[in-house]
């Protein structure tokens, strides 16, 4: 589920507690919403905001965190394959077919990154050419004349595997970062909330247009939640361009 439709989903929980609220006020004697009870509401009210608030920062946490590790993990691999690339060009003209072979090998890394995470949800299966078996099979049939060049292929083979390391982590990391239960109790929190605002508020179109602003309010928090638990995918999606851009400084 896209997080535009989860995000109107609880807008429609959240908002749609403000006429629950207002429906209770019209019921219920007026003896049962003044006093005692009005001050037990409204306690009530402020524990469960506390709440909401603490569950809140501790879900954008958590989602930003892990928007903030797969991009460093992404910028990691870009280094990596450009750092690959100039050790096989000190290598010398050897590794000119080598490195062909790797620049038709990016995009595809590339693309199947971006479509995995896009499918979160689906069962995915790691492919082992992800971590450039066919470069690394390459790099052990070069055949070092001189120290720095048997220098240079033990360089490579390191960076390849750091490469292929990274793309694990990335495979690894498919998938939301937010916990559904956490995301259906804050909900079910902010619900509560608006109603029980709604049922001491005075009636009126003023009153269901503040909360309604107010409910978007809460919503758009939710949405940027789920936003950032899908780095790959979504309005704030990672570009794949800087990667796409190694390629030229690959073929130079």
């Amino acid at each position: 589920m896209s997080p535009l439709l989860i995000s109107l989903l609880a807008f429609t929980c959240i908002f749609g507690g403000t006429f629950l609220g207002l429906f209770i006020r019209y019921r219920l004697p007026d003896r049962h919403l003044s006093g005692d009870t009005r001050d037990i509401v409204r306690q009530g009210t402020g524990v469960i905001a506390t709440l909401a608030s603490l569950v809140l920062g501790l879900l954008i946490a958590s989602a930003n965190g892990k928007f903030e590790t797969e991009s460093s993990q992404v910028k990691q691999l870009i280094a990596n394959i450009v750092l690959l690339d100039n050790v096989l060009k000190l290598y010398g003209s050897d590794t000119d077919g080598l490195r062909a072979l790797m620049r038709s090998e990016i995009p595809v890394m590339a693309g199947r990154i971006w479509r995995e995470s896009s499918s979160s949800g689906k069962e995915q299966t790691f492919e082992a050419a992800d971590l450039g078996v066919a470069v690394y099979n390459e790099v052990l049939k070069l055949a070092p004349k001189t120290d720095a060049q048997h220098f240079l292929q033990s360089k490579a083979i390191d960076t390849i595997t750091d490469i292929g390391k990274t793309r694990l982590l990335l495979f690894t990391n498919t998938g939301g970062s937010i916990p559904v239960p956490f995301l259906f109790v804050l909900i079910g929190w902010l619900t509560l909330i608006f109603a029980s605002i709604s049922l001491f508020a005075e009636s009126g179109a003023k009153a269901v247009a503040v909360l309604f602003v107010f409910s978007l309010a809460a919503t758009a928090a939710i949405f940027l939640i789920l936003e950032l638990s899908q780095p790959f995918a979504g309005l704030m999606r990672i570009s794949d361009q800087p990667l796409r851009d190694a390629l030229p400084a690959i073929i130079s």
